[in-house]
């Protein structure tokens, strides 16, 4: 399999996770909490019993009230006030995240606030769970190992009769991060469920999520469509701008005008043009103020990338 299509489709099944995951996926819902009527001593038992760093207080009805951390114990010890009670000492002000939040806003808390963990409220304020760093590279390094598995298999692929015709369009919505990479996967869908092939799939797959996002982050909206004719497959890309003032300059591997906002979603690398142009057996964007239409073709009984 060529090397630099795993590295690509490597790279595109992160953003696809980044995109798709929210906190809930990766949270620790098994939550030790202690009471504001416990003392800094018994905090200081339980971290060490149980081997962590930081113990969330709750009140009688599991609303979260502050938080101890291992820094905390050091100075109360420091100070010899260990004895005292958690509700003189813990940290009140405290940065939460909600369950349904993507998993996108939790890795920009963590660059930004520098903290090791980070309490998951419900609407109410009630602890439902914590969520570390840690939580988010294990749920990601178990799902990029699930795709890694089905992109390495290199069984040998029948070549399959294709549809006669058929013909779907999506709507993209601008900024709307919570439905992106919903058009691209119902396209991915219709190709497995095709029976065509697995690496047809998957280009078709990094071509189809890629147009999506440039929809979502760098356009006022549009539309995806797949058109499948014969032995051609086309995806196809509309937005309504502002279009790309320079094509020569977004086609080149890094070059990049994402914002932070975009960044914060994991975007912005500069790979996205370049990865649906390498993946595609023709390519073709065209591009005004009014809007940008990229179309990325495939044929499905080989094409001068069936290799790749």
């Amino acid at each position: 399999m060529d090397e630099k299509l795993i590295n690509s489709s490597g790279s595109i099944v992160v953003k696809e996770m980044i995109t798709r995951l929210k906190v809930r996926d990766a949270m620790n819902t098994l939550v030790l909490a202690g009471k504001p009527t416990m003392t800094l001593r018994e905090i200081q038992n339980i971290m060490r019993e149980n081997k962590i760093s930081g113990v969330p207080i709750c009140d009688a009805d599991g609303i979260l009230v502050g938080m101890i951390t291992i820094d905390d114990i050091i100075k109360a010890l420091d100070g010899n006030y260990i004895n005292d009670l958690a509700n003189e000492h813990m940290s009140k002000k405290l940065i939460t995240l909600e369950a349904g939040s993507p998993i996108s806003l939790a890795l920009s808390y963590f660059e930004k606030y520098q903290f090791r963990r980070f309490p998951i409220v419900d609407s109410e304020q009630k602890l439902s769970g914590i969520i570390s760093g840690r939580d988010i590279l294990s749920k990601m390094l178990e799902l990029f190992n699930q795709e890694v598995g089905k992109l390495e298999e290199l069984i040998p692929e029948e070549k399959v009769k294709s549809h006669e015709f058929y013909y779907k369009k999506y709507s993209v919505t601008a900024k709307d991060m919570d439905n992106a990479g919903n058009a691209s996967g119902a396209i991915k869908q219709y190709c497995e469920k095709s029976g065509l092939p697995r690496k047809l799939c998957r280009r078709v797959g990094v071509a189809a999520f890629e147009l999506e996002i440039n929809i979502a982050v760098h356009s006022n909206g549009g539309t995806l469509s797949i058109s499948q004719k014969g032995n051609e497959l086309q995806i196809i890309s509309q937005d309504t701008g502002p279009g790309i003032e320079n094509l020569e300059l977004a086609m080149q591997e890094g070059h990049s005008t994402a914002n932070d906002w975009v960044r914060s979603y994991g975007f912005g690398a500069g790979m996205g043009l370049p990865n649906i142009k390498r993946v595609s057996d023709l390519f073709d964007i065209k591009s005004n103020p009014s809007g940008t239409q990229v179309t990325a073709t495939f044929f499905i009984d080989g094409g001068e990338n069936e290799n790749k």
